[in-house]
């Protein structure tokens, strides 16, 4: 008898083109708001292509964009998504210290539970930066009342990553769930498989057939994420970038929709919450794992 199909977790981090950590040497905080925003029309597009496949998924949410387009917060619970944190101001967990990353996480969350008359379980960190040289966010995340975490990438990547971190969902000594970006483990080597600019790099065929080797042979669900503004393909250039950043930013932005269209349609999928949380509260067989070091890089990445 076959098994039944996993439902994946997909996820949008909510925010805009010269927000990402990539333009910051580029684009200084104060001129935010002198930029065009696309952010509201953006996250409307994607909220007609999740009821056209009857998906829920869960938005990652900057508490800068939420302050300014409340609207866009009403729009996501309306659709029967989740809300989640990305923090309030597009900073790196990495740069902050412990009591300005508080003031961060916490005020994003208040932000958008008074918003959105909802409670705010999930937080993702900017970048996936939380790492071996802060694991004290997480222990700051559960005193802002966080219940999860998808902060971690275990990859080796220039910006990010920590590869030698659990490659799936696992509760941390302090009670917090991390619930990890998806890989795909190969060759003693953790390969990418959940969105951002390697889905938008790699042909799609390669992308589908990862994310089903993962739910055929680890049965477990992916998470795969993406931004607004890598389906925008009239979003303003920034000038002066270098190469790397151009390339990696703008690569087949063109193909992004319909490829998501396909996504859609390939998996099931659903919101962390209801995939992660209300598993993790019934006893196991459970797709979390206990792990009992007090950081998600305590031990080998295993399948």
């Amino acid at each position: 008898m076959l098994a039944p199909a996993i439902t994946n977790a997909l996820t949008i981090d909510v925010e805009d083109y010269f927000q990402v950590s990539a333009f910051a040497p580029y684009i200084r905080r104060d001129e935010w708001d002198a930029r065009e925003c696309r952010v509201e029309a953006n996250v409307d597009r994607i909220l007609a292509l999740l009821v056209a496949s009857g998906t829920q998924a869960t938005f990652f949410t900057l508490g800068w964009v939420a302050e300014r387009y409340p609207q866009v917060v009403r729009r996501i619970v309306d659709g029967g998504h989740e809300l989640a944190s990305h923090g309030y101001g597009h900073h790196r967990a990495s740069d902050l210290s412990e009591p300005e990353f508080w003031q961060d996480v916490s005020r994003a969350r208040k932000l958008l539970e008074d918003l959105s008359g909802r409670a705010v379980h999930g937080y993702r960190a900017p970048s996936f930066s939380i790492g071996l040289g802060n694991l004290w966010a997480f222990d700051t995340l559960v005193r802002a009342g966080y219940r999860y975490s998808s902060s971690i990438y275990p990859i080796q990547h220039d910006h990010y990553g920590t590869p030698d971190a659990p490659r799936f969902a696992h509760r941390l000594t302090n009670g917090l769930l991390e619930v990890p970006v998806t890989t795909l483990r190969v060759m003693n080597r953790n390969l990418p498989c959940s969105g951002g600019g390697y889905f938008r790099l790699l042909p799609y065929a390669v992308s589908r057939w990862m994310i089903r080797r993962v739910n055929r042979e680890d049965r477990e669900a992916a998470v795969f994420y993406f931004h607004p503004w890598e389906i925008d393909t009239a979003q303003p250039r920034i000038c002066g970038i270098d190469a790397r950043t151009r390339f990696r930013h703008y690569v087949n932005i063109p193909r992004m929709a319909c490829r998501l269209q396909a996504l859609l349609g390939d998996f099931r999928w659903g919101r962390m919450d209801d995939i992660f949380l209300r598993r993790a509260e019934v006893p196991e067989p459970s797709p979390v794992r206990r792990i009992l070091t007090p950081s998600p890089a305590g031990g080998r990445g295993q399948g």
